[in-house]
């Protein structure tokens, strides 16, 4: 049996399917690199347990994460978002979408893809932590609070230093897979 970080539940096929195959695995497509920073910032105050169990319902509400539509969003469409049940219905968080989605098409124009823009706080590679257990994992860094200063001032909401931090796991611009976890790349190379 494979041995996966302890933060995984696993009597939810769900969550070890996110933790074997997302988690930590670095991700290039500026569509989910956007769709994954709005959903990290609906996770503020809330478990990302909450917020994965209802990814599909985001994707549906929010037009498959496409920013040049939410850009469009009207009043009416704002408040059918509101009452849609399937979301996190915190009226800053789906108006935070709506402003990412701009400065996401702005940042995208600026640097040719999202992801030029993203990775760049890491200098286009991932870095690779070593930790033994998850205690020693941070819930910030210096780096994530330094993006989170970035972004806030390029125009995006609900990216406050842990959610960086959290963002910049799920994409895999840090790997925080434990050394003893099957997903750690010193345990891939086994």
């Amino acid at each position: 049996m494979n041995k996966r970080c302890k933060w995984v539940t696993e009597k939810e096929p769900l969550y070890m399917e996110y933790h074997d195959k997302e988690w930590g695995v670095p991700v290039y497509d500026d569509r989910l690199l956007f769709e994954m920073l709005c959903l990290e910032g609906a996770q503020a105050g809330l478990s990302w347990w909450t917020i994965l169990q209802k990814r599909e319902n985001y994707r549906e509400a929010f037009d498959q994460f496409e920013a040049e539509k939410i850009i469009h969003y009207t009043d009416e469409k704002l408040q059918s978002l509101r009452e849609n049940p399937g979301i996190v219905r915190n009226k800053l968080k789906i108006q935070s979408v709506v402003s990412n989605a701009h400065a996401y098409l702005q940042k995208q124009k600026e640097y040719g893809s999202f992801s030029n823009y993203i990775w760049s706080f890491v200098d286009g590679s991932p870095i690779i932590n070593e930790w033994e257990s998850m205690k020693d994992v941070p819930v910030s860094t210096e780096l994530s609070d330094k993006m989170s200063k970035q972004l806030k001032k390029d125009g995006f909401k609900f990216v406050g230093g842990t959610i960086c931090y959290s963002y910049m796991q799920a994409v895999g611009m840090i790997n925080d897979h434990t050394v003893d976890c099957f997903c750690h790349p010193v345990q891939v190379k086994k």
